[in-house]
C-alpha cells in the first residue's frame, strides 16, 4: 500500500522550471523506457540494502561504492515517479516506485542515525571546529553530486592525508555523508524524518556536554540569591571557566555542523541549530544577569566585572553563531545580561565612594603605621585598575564631573602628557583623594603633631607604591606620582622639625664660639635630656617602607648628628670625665646618636631608658 500522507510532490505536476513535459511521441516512448529502468534499477539496489528484517545493520555507506549507486538510484527513483504523475498518475508503478521510496528512506534514516551516533566521537564540536577553522568549508548544491565529490575528495587524499589528522579526516567523512543522506531525504520530502533524528542525537550532545561544562539550567535568581557568597563565587568561577568554550567550541561547532549537514536549506539549517542550542544558551547567558540582580556588596565588584569582561569578550562570537532571527532571545538575553552588569559595576563603585566618605573608625593605628582604610582603598582600586578597559566600557555613556573644590593641581596640568586624561582614571584618582582626605581627618587624632605627620608620610607613601606597581601609575600619569611624592617628603621634614626641634634647640647656633663651662654644660645635659625624651617617645614609632625609613633616618642624622659633632668636638674632649650630681655632662657619643638613630622606625617597645655612650652600636640591617 502506498504510504499514508505520502508527499503532495508524488501527486501534483512539478513546477515547470523543474521538468519540461515532453513534446513530442518520440520524446515521451524515449522517457517511458527510461522511467521504467530507473525504477527497475532503484528496486534491485534499494531491495538489496533492504534492512526492515535485519537487526544487525551493515553500514552502507562503508562502501562509497555502493553509497553512490544507492543514491544514484534515488535520483533516477525520483525522475521516474516525477514522469509517472505527469503522464500516468493511477498507473501501479506510481505505486509501486512510492513504495521502494519508503523503503529507501526507512534505510537512509537508519544510515543517518547510525552515523551520527557511531561518530560521534569525530562529530563532537571541537572536531567539527578545529577543521573548520582550518580550512574552508565546501557546500554541495545537491546530493547528485556526492559521486563527483567523493571522486574528487579521493584523487587528492593521496596528498592530503599525509598532513590532515586522522580525526579530522573521519569527521569530514562522516559529515559528507550525513549531508548527502540528508540532501536526498530533503529532495523526496522525507525532510521531517531527517531532522528528527538529527535534533535528538544532537541535542543530547549539546545538553550532556554543557553538563560536564558545569552550566546548571535550574539555577534561578531566587536559589542564587540565597546562597552564600563563597558558594556563589565558585560557580561564578566555574561559569567562567565553561562559557568560553561553550560559545567557542560547543555552540560554534554546532552551528558549523549544522550548516554543513543541512547546506541545501537554509530554514532547516535555523530549525535544527535553534532547537539544539537555544536552550542550553539561554541557562548559560542567563547566569550573570542573575547574579547582577543578587545584593551588591564590594567583595563581589571584580567578580562582576569578570562576568561582564566574559560575555562582552564573547559577544562577536555570539552575534555570529546565534544569528538567526529564532536565536534573538539568546542574544537578547546576552545583552542583557552585560547591561545589569554594567548598571550593578556602576552602583557598586558609588556605592564603595560613599563607604569611604563615611568610614567613622575612631582608633588610630599604633605607632603611626598603615591604617586599615589605607590597605582596603588601595588593594581595591589597584584592583580595578586591571579592569581599566572593562570600565571605560561600562562608564562610556556615563561622564563624571569633578567637583568644583577639587585643585586643578591634583590631576595635573591639561598640557602636560604626564596629566591625567582618561574617564576611568579620573573616576580612581577621585576614589583615592577621597580616602586622602579622610586619613587627614584621622591624623588629626594623634596627640603628637609630629607622629600625625608621619602617619600621613607612611600613609602616602603606601599609596604612591601601590600606584607605582600596578596599572595605577599608567592611568595616574607620572605627574600625579612625582606630585604626591613630593607629599610624603613634605610630610616627613614636618614630623623631622617638630619631632626634633627640641634636641636641636638644645644645642648652641654657633657650636665653636667661645661659652663658659657651665654654659657648655647646661647644653650637653638640655641636649642628654631632649634627645632621651624624643627617642624615648618615638622609638615604639614605625616607618613600616624600607626606602622611607632610609630617607628619614638619614635626613635625621644629617640634620642633627653634623651639629651635635662639631660641639662635641669643641668641647666634650674636656668635659668628658666631668660628672656632677654623679652623672656624666656628655653622654652621646656621635657614633652613638647614629646607632640610636638607625635602631628607630621598627616599632620596638622603649626600655625606659637611653644607655650611656658605652652602647655597642645599632640595629644590624
Amino acid at each position: 500500500m502506498p504510504r499514508k500522507g505520502m508527499r503532495s510532490i508524488f501527486f501534483k505536476s512539478p513546477s515547470p522550471t523543474r521538468m519540461t513535459p515532453p513534446s513530442s511521441p518520440l520524446h515521451h516512448t524515449f522517457s517511458e523506457s527510461l522511467m521504467e529502468e530507473n525504477i527497475e534499477v532503484a528496486q534491485f539496489i534499494i531491495t538489496k540494502w533492504d534492512s526492515s528484517h535485519d537487526d544487525n545493520l551493515v553500514s552502507l555507506f562503508s562502501d562509497k561504492d555502493e553509497a553512490r549507486q544507492y543514491l544514484g538510484s534515488i535520483k533516477g527513483l525520483q525522475k521516474a515517479m516525477k514522469y509517472l504523475v505527469l503522464h500516468q498518475s493511477n498507473s501501479e508503478k506510481l505505486v509501486r516506485a512510492q513504495l521502494l521510496m519508503q523503503t529507501a528512506m526507512k534505510r537512509l534514516q537508519k544510515e543517518f542515525y547510525q552515523i551520527l551516533k557511531s561518530n560521534r566521537d569525530y562529530l563532537d564540536p571541537e572536531s567539527v571546529s578545529a577543521h573548520s577553522s582550518s580550512r574552508p568549508s565546501v557546500s554541495r548544491s545537491s546530493f547528485s553530486e556526492f559521486e563527483e565529490e567523493e571522486e574528487e575528495e579521493e584523487d587528492g587524499s593521496e596528498n592530503e592525508n599525509d598532513s590532515v589528522p586522522e580525526v579530522e579526516i573521519a569527521s569530514l567523512a562522516a559529515m559528507a555523508d550525513l549531508r548527502a543522506i540528508a540532501e536526498a531525504m530533503i529532495s523526496a520530502g522525507y525532510a521531517k524524518e531527517c531532522i528528527k533524528v538529527y535534533k535528538i542525537i544532537r541535542k543530547s550532545i549539546v545538553d550532556e556536554a554543557l553538563y560536564h561544562l558545569g552550566v546548571e539550567r535550574e539555577l534561578t535568581f531566587q536559589k542564587i540569591q540565597k546562597m552564600e557568597w563563597e558558594v556563589l563565587e565558585f560557580k561564578i568561577k566555574n561559569w567562567l571557566s565553561a562559557v568560553k568554550m561553550a560559545v567557542k567550541t560547543l555552540f560554534y561547532g554546532e552551528r558549523l555542523l549544522c550548516d554543513q549537514v543541512f547546506s541545501v536549506s537554509a530554514a532547516i539549517r535555523e530549525s535544527c541549530f535553534t532547537e539544539i542550542s537555544k536552550e542550553g544558551a539561554l541557562a548559560l547567558f542567563g547566569f550573570p544577569e542573575n547574579v547582577a540582580k543578587c545584593k551588591k556588596t564590594p567583595e563581589k565588584l571584580f567578580r562582576i566585572l569578570d562576568l561582564y569582561e566574559a560575555v562582552s569578550g564573547l559577544w562577536p562570537e555570539v552575534e555570529s553563531i546565534f544569528s538567526f532571527e529564532s536565536t534573538l532571545a539568546v542574544r537578547a538575553t546576552a545583552v542583557n545580561s552585560l547591561i545589569k552588569l554594567g548598571d550593578t559595576v556602576r552602583t557598586m563603585l558609588m556605592d564603595f565612594e560613599t563607604a569611604i566618605q563615611k568610614d567613622s573608625s575612631k582608633t588610630t593605628v599604633s605607632g603611626g603605621g598603615i591604617h586599615p582604610l589605607t590597605r582596603y582603598v588601595m588593594n581595591y582600586i589597584s584592583f580595578l585598575a586591571d579592569y581599566c578597559g572593562i570600565l571605560s566600557d561600562i562608564f562610556a555613556d556615563w561622564p563624571f564631573t569633578v567637583p568644583s573644590a577639587l585643585p586643578e593641581s591634583y590631576f595635573g596640568s591639561p598640557d602636560s602628557e604626564g596629566s591625567i586624561s582618561s574617564p576611568i582614571s579620573v573616576r580612581l584618582a577621585w576614589l583615592i583623594l577621597v580616602m586622602l582626605c579622610k586619613l587627614d581627618g584621622k591624623a588629626a587624632m594623634y596627640k603628637d603633631v609630629p607622629l600625625s605627620y608621619l602617619f600621613l608620610a607612611n600613609n602616602l607613601q603606601y599609596v604612591t607604591e601601590k600606584v607605582r606597581q600596578s596599572n595605577l601609575k599608567f592611568l595616574l600619569g607620572d605627574d600625579w606620582l612625582i606630585n604626591h611624592e613630593l607629599k610624603v617628603k613634605q610630610y616627613a621634614e614636618n614630623y623631622e622639625k617638630i619631632g626634633w626641634s627640641k634636641v636641636l634647640a638644645s644645642l648652641p647656633e654657633n657650636q665653636t664660639a667661645e661659652n663658659p663651662a657651665d654654659r657648655v654644660n647646661d647644653h650637653f645635659k638640655k641636649f642628654n635630656s631632649a634627645f632621651e625624651e624624643a627617642y624615648m617617645k618615638q622609638i615604639s614609632w614605625v616607618v613600616p617602607d624600607p626606602k622611607l625609613r632610609d630617607h628619614i633616618k638619614i635626613s635625621m642624622a644629617r640634620r642633627i648628628i653634623p651639629i651635635y659633632k662639631e660641639f662635641y668636638e669643641a668641647y666634650g674632649g674636656v668635659q668628658m670625665k666631668k660628672e656632677m650630681w654623679g652623672e656624666p655632662f656628655i653622654r652621646f657619643t656621635p657614633d652613638d646618636l647614629g646607632n640610636y638613630l638607625s635602631d628607630m622606625f621598627y616599632g620596638s617597645k622603649s626600655s625606659g631608658s637611653v644607655s650611656s655612650s658605652s652602647r655597642g652600636g645599632g640595629r644590624s640591617h
